[in-house]
């Protein structure tokens, strides 16, 4: 199995109701994106909530394989919604690993 976790902030130029509405976005585009991926195991968006975290929003997501992982960061899906994360943050951060 591969966990593939993915940190970001959303622009500093944004409101808070910017914010949230595009962690509404970010969480419909990319949790739709499971069941059309083999090895999808689990995608989840998650919207920091506590003042004790440095960023905004998260990606979680677990794959059966390294190659499933591979397969998601093509899909025609991901790419969409992709061009609409890097429109609304910043300072990504990423670590994959097997477990």
């Amino acid at each position: 199995m591969v966990k593939h976790i993915v940190l970001w902030n959303f622009k500093a130029d944004m409101t808070e109701e910017e914010k949230n509405n595009a962690a509404a976005r970010m969480k419909s585009e990319l949790e739709a994106i499971k069941p059309l991926v083999e090895g999808a195991v689990e995608i989840q968006v998650v919207k920091n909530e506590i003042a004790s975290s440095n960023r905004d929003i998260a990606l979680i997501s677990t794959f059966e394989t390294e190659e499933a992982l591979k397969t998601y960061q093509v899909h025609p899906a991901h790419v969409e919604a992709g061009k609409f994360v890097r429109s609304v943050t910043e300072n990504r951060a990423c670590m994959d690993y097997e477990f």
